[in-house]
């Protein structure tokens, strides 16, 4: 009879969470007792049966196809970040060749657009006017003072320490593109110094997705920090 009563016992005490938990820990089961195989069947999604070893290879498989399109999607990532170290590279050899502000500001210039592909761009220096009125980089370069009333509604972005991308209000893509505005769907600001001491870099796209605030920020911040070592000198 005690017999009897501990069967009952361990009857009410498997569930399928039990034996889930037993075969992962043993995984080698069904190696061990292969027998069982020959009667175990799991529904097919077509209607007929599979052998739980096919149904296994079938989940492997697909978990093979999710890594390998994970692993792709790495792959992208990576050449991409390399695409833009070798660029962001090159870029530190032009503006450390550079020997006078105006050469600095036509290699960035030259950069940002013809190897970062942006569409529009400019670089905001805090400083008075006339003493930069010898600077002719045509649009991409503006002086301002830090306190002018025109750059109000960039405090929040000047405040902070990190590139802002995204869409930005109208006023201040008018302040920043002028007569292009209209053609800016998302843009990157990017601080040079802390909290932009020297000033910011806005970099445009007509694309309203290429700038975004889940994207990484880890080469913009490093774009701002060398052109901002770069304008130091000067």
């Amino acid at each position: 009879m005690s017999t009897q009563r501990k069967a009952d016992f361990v009857d009410e005490q498997l569930s399928e969470d039990t034996v889930h938990n037993y075969l992962k820990q043993n995984p080698d089961f069904f190696e061990r007792h292969s027998s069982l195989l020959g009667a175990l069947r799991l529904p097919h999604v077509t209607g007929g049966t599979v052998s739980l070893v096919e149904r296994q290879v079938s989940v492997l498989r697909q978990k093979d196809l999710k890594l390998e399109r994970r692993l792709k999607e790495l792959l992208e990532v990576a050449r991409a970040n390399d695409v833009l170290a070798t660029k962001l590279h090159q870029l530190t050899l032009q503006l450390m060749a550079a020997s006078s502000l105006a050469e600095t500001l036509k290699a960035l210039e030259t950069a940002l657009r013809t190897g970062f592909n942006a569409d529009q761009s400019i670089l905001v220096l805090f400083g008075e006017p006339d003493s930069f009125a010898d600077i002719h980089t045509g649009r991409f370069f503006k002086v301002i003072e830090r306190n002018d009333p025109a750059l109000k509604p960039f405090d929040t972005f000047l405040g902070n320490h990190n590139p802002r991308c995204g869409q930005v209000r109208d006023v201040q893509r008018d302040f920043l593109f002028g007569q292009y505005a209209n053609e800016v769907g998302s843009a990157a600001l990017v601080p040079l110094g802390k909290k932009s001491e020297i000033g910011f870099l806005a970099i445009g796209s007509v694309d309203s997705n290429r700038f975004h605030p889940g994207m990484s920020m880890d080469f913009l911040k490093r774009l701002g920090q060398l052109v901002a070592e770069a304008l130091r000198r000067y």
